[in-house]
């Protein structure tokens, strides 16, 4: 449960943002609080699904569900509201018991610098530390990570037990079961009994899910080292990995009609659009024509909402907002003023100051770097919106400069919901829709 949730900023609306960062920073303080400082390396986008889960079943009580943290480094040094309670103490010891068999696993397979005795012997003392650990804290929830362990010993004996060209579902079983329980016990820490089957359903499918993509992934590198992967051991091609995928993914969406929820928005943009685009990057695109469609002449090609499409090797795609500017007409004089708007063909944007406006302030050299060196050390050069240690000017942070994030072109087809659905018809802002779509 590691990886397959990346949601991106471009495709999470301001609320939605930050409801995914308070659920983040809730975990990897509950991992901190209950189980030390350590334990914050546990923190990954997966586990918090389960947090996610409980607050999206619970009845809304006045905000009860956040708390005020202090600042942190990869924050900016800024506060936050962050998850609190119940759900985040139960992702939390989820989380540090997944995150203690991937250590054992990779004490076990000898990888890289675990291979080293002293490594592998301090790796197993941290994994017996938090078995206790997060067993301790499940049990204040009520939950059992029994379930979790359980499930990783079974899945040793099976891969070493598997006949050539055995079942490849039969691989992923151990995996099924421990999310099912973990998805399911949310729906007892919500006081919601009759979300457990359908929550169960869901949860099976998503570990299966994460199971194939991560042997779909890591296939061409176990080849190359010799270690075992499931798909080579049972002789399953990739055709037949990404349609078991793409029916988990299907699977999930039909679970999650059941489920009764305070607000699905969040949970559906998780566990409906972010599950595909994980199918999609292991496995590429297949079938996405929502949103790209010919005319009725078959020469013009238009978006659904009836936006011009271009080609770009040979695939359609929507014109591009940030195309060149027109040119400037010399007949037309510039308008003038200060507060006549900028022509189109004045550069405009981060490092351009408009036309009559006067110069940022700037730093001297010693205030510039003085500036420089304590916002990188509180990573707000990294990770937030800044203002320029020299000129003053807001920008972003490098991260989403560089579009670290992987996001891709998050506008295009991104309808999840089925041929010709219009659940999603806002494509950059689809996180914040309704969705009541039967997804």
């Amino acid at each position: 449960m590691f990886g397959i949730i990346r949601p991106c900023r471009h495709r999470l609306s301001e609320r939605l943002q930050a409801s995914w960062m308070a659920h983040l920073c809730g975990l990897c303080l509950a991992l901190r609080d209950d189980h030390g400082q350590l334990a914050r390396t546990a923190t990954n986008y997966d586990g918090l699904i389960i947090s996610v889960l409980v607050e999206a079943q619970a009845a809304a009580e006045n905000g009860t569900g956040r708390r005020t943290a202090g600042p942190c480094p990869l924050r900016g040094m800024r506060t936050a509201s962050v998850a609190r309670g119940e759900g985040a103490r139960l992702a939390a010891a989820v989380s540090l018991a997944l995150a203690s068999v991937k250590i054992r696993d990779h004490v076990e397979d000898r990888d890289g610098v675990f291979a080293r005795r002293s490594v592998a012997a301090g790796a197993r003392a941290v994994t017996r530390r938090w078995d206790r650990k997060s067993a301790g804290s499940a049990s204040v929830v009520g939950f059992d990570t029994a379930v979790l362990l359980d499930a990783a010993s079974r899945q040793s004996e099976l891969e070493r037990a598997l006949p050539a060209g055995g079942s490849l579902l039969l691989v992923t079983e151990p995996t099924e079961t421990a999310t099912a329980a973990a998805f399911a016990h949310t729906a007892a820490l919500a006081g919601r009994p009759g979300n457990a089957a359908p929550l169960a359903e869901a949860g099976r499918l998503f570990g299966r899910l994460a199971h194939l993509l991560d042997a779909a992934e890591d296939q061409a590198a176990d080849a190359a080292s010799g270690a075992w992967n499931p798909l080579t051991a049972t002789g399953t091609d990739r055709a037949e990995a990404e349609r078991l995928c793409r029916d988990a993914v299907h699977g999930i969406r039909l679970a999650l009609r059941d489920v009764e929820l305070t607000d699905r928005t969040l949970v559906h943009v998780l566990l409906a659009h972010e599950t595909e685009r994980a199918v999609e990057r292991v496995f590429g695109r297949a079938g996405h024509t929502a949103c790209r469609v010919k005319a009725a002449d078959g020469t013009a090609l238009t978006a659904v909402d009836g936006t011009p499409l271009t080609t770009v090797d040979g695939t359609p795609r929507a014109a591009n907002p940030y195309q060149a500017p027109p040119r400037h007409d010399p007949d037309q004089p510039p308008p003038q003023g200060p507060g006549a708007p900028v022509p189109p063909w004045v550069p405009q944007g981060p490092g351009f100051t408009p036309p009559g406006a006067p110069p940022p302030n700037r730093r001297n050299l010693l205030a510039g770097c003085a500036a420089w060196a304590l916002m990188g050390c509180t990573c707000q050069l990294l990770c937030c919106e800044h203002d320029h240690p020299f000129t003053g000017e807001r920008r972003e942070g490098f991260c989403a400069r560089n579009d670290c994030c992987d996001c891709g072109n998050c506008c295009d087809a991104c309808q999840c919901c089925g041929e010709g659905s219009d659940c999603c018809s806002g494509c950059c802002d689809c996180g914040d829709c309704s969705c009541g779509c039967d997804c």
